[in-house]
């Protein structure tokens, strides 16, 4: 398989590039050499076939070939309400791999965890860490941004102009998610999933405000870390993409 490394500043960088930090230690623990072949990505979409020239004690120096950006697919973002544990990082991983334009971690009425300024900004660091090195692993060539911890509907309003916000709410019964997202094929989405305990009936009412609607993933009753995975599936296999 080969090696692929995250270097932002690669589209601006002088030829021969330079790789040191995360990268240079990426490329010394596989052991490659003069040579040998390897993937650049800037994150920001572009991907470059390149070269090991040089491997120095601290740095190394690559020849990068020409640029390639794949076609672009629907944006679709994700507010997850913070839940228990480490579930946040499985989220962050798996919708990386199934094509997540972006998360914004949130806090509602029902979250069980708070997390001091301090602690939320060191966790949305990891947060953007895992989102990184999971782009990385499945081969995009962007990395969804990890935005800071906010409310609820903080985070909802921080979304782009234009977004469609679906809410995942259990207890809708008639429009399903397939069917909402089919409308408006275009434009950008944000699916917004509770937390255990699941959306207070105020925050649904106060997100349907916003222009929000809420869709249902069907008679499962599944875990939130299950249900924001299940729904990317589910647009990404309207695109096409997947199954």
């Amino acid at each position: 398989m080969t090696l692929r490394l995250l270097v932002p500043e690669a589209a601006s960088a002088a030829q021969p590039l330079r790789l040191d930090a995360e990268a240079f230690h990426h490329l010394r623990v596989l052991r490659l050499g003069p040579g040998d072949a390897l993937e650049v990505f800037d994150g920001k979409g572009r991907t470059w076939d390149a070269e090991v020239l040089q491997v120095e004690r601290d740095h190394a120096l690559v020849r990068l070939g020409t640029s390639r950006t794949p076609s672009a697919s629907r944006q679709v973002s994700l507010i997850q309400a913070l839940p228990k544990s480490d579930k946040l990082e499985l989220v962050l991983q798996k919708g990386t791999e199934l094509g997540a334009h972006a998360f914004y971690p949130a806090l509602s009425e029902r979250s069980l965890v708070r997390l001091s300024k301090a602690a939320a900004e060191t966790r949305r660091a990891r947060w953007q860490r895992i989102a990184d090195e999971a782009a990385r692993q499945c081969g995009r060539a962007d990395t969804p941004a990890v935005h800071a911890l906010q409310g609820l509907l903080h985070a909802a309003r921080a979304l782009p102009p234009s977004t469609r916000v679906l809410i995942l709410d259990e207890e809708e019964r008639t429009l399903g998610l397939a069917k909402a997202a089919s409308v408006d094929v275009g434009a950008p989405l944000a699916l917004v999933v509770g937390p255990e305990g699941g959306l207070a009936r105020p925050e649904v009412e106060a997100l349907r405000a916003l222009g929000g609607v809420s869709v249902s993933l069907g008679p499962l009753v599944l875990r939130t870390e299950t249900a924001a995975l299940a729904a990317l599936a589910v647009l990404r296999h309207l695109e096409g993409l997947l199954g």
